[in-house]
This record gives C-alpha cells, sequence and structure tokens, in this order.
C-alpha cells in the first residue's frame, strides 16, 4: 500500500514468496521446478489449484464441501491408484495425469 521497495530477501522473510535465487540460477530452478512438477500426479495439481482458487470466495462449509468432492474426484484418478500402488511396491510412481 505504502508502494515502498522490498528486497527479495525482505519478503522471503516476510513469507510473501517462497523462495529466493540468485538472478544466475534462475533458469536452471525454474527448469527444476517445473520438471518436478511435470512428474507428479497433474490432474491432482489442477485439483488443488482449483480449490485454492475458489477459497476467497467461500464459507468455511463452502470450501470443506469442495475439498471433499474434489478429494473423491482425485480418489477417482488413474494417478491416485498408480501412487498407492507405487508406495506400497516401494517404488517411484509413474504418473500419467488421468
Amino acid at each position: 500500500m505504502l508502494g515502498d521497495r522490498l528486497s527479495a530477501a525482505q519478503a522471503a522473510e516476510w513469507g510473501l514468496i517462497w523462495r529466493v535465487v540468485e538472478d544466475a540460477a534462475l533458469v536452471d530452478e525454474a527448469t527444476a521446478l517445473a520438471r518436478h512438477l511435470a512428474q507428479q500426479p497433474t490432474r491432482a495439481l489442477a485439483l488443488i489449484k482449483q480449490a485454492l482458487n475458489a477459497s476467497p470466495g467461500n464459507t468455511l462449509d463452502q470450501q470443506l464441501d469442495l475439498e471433499r468432492d474434489l478429494q473423491k474426484q482425485a480418489a477417482a484418478t488413474e494417478d491416485f491408484r498408480e501412487g498407492v500402488a507405487a508406495f506400497l511396491e516401494k517404488r517411484p510412481p509413474r504418473f500419467v495425469g488421468r
């Protein structure tokens, strides 16, 4: 609100941003993060984003209902079954986005 400049270090300390990296490392860090996210259950990530996007306008009861419904959707995915199987078989999961 005041328009003051804020350093990345200060923003991180205040919890406004998740991570600070040196300029020279930015592309490598971003690429590594993108690769990591691409290996995750992308349908579940989309459902998480949907819940987060809805939360500012929802009451607690509405949000809990939405999250219940999204959990049901997530549990019906191929990636959920793969995640459980991988856990039980003690191997890395191979998610496909379905």
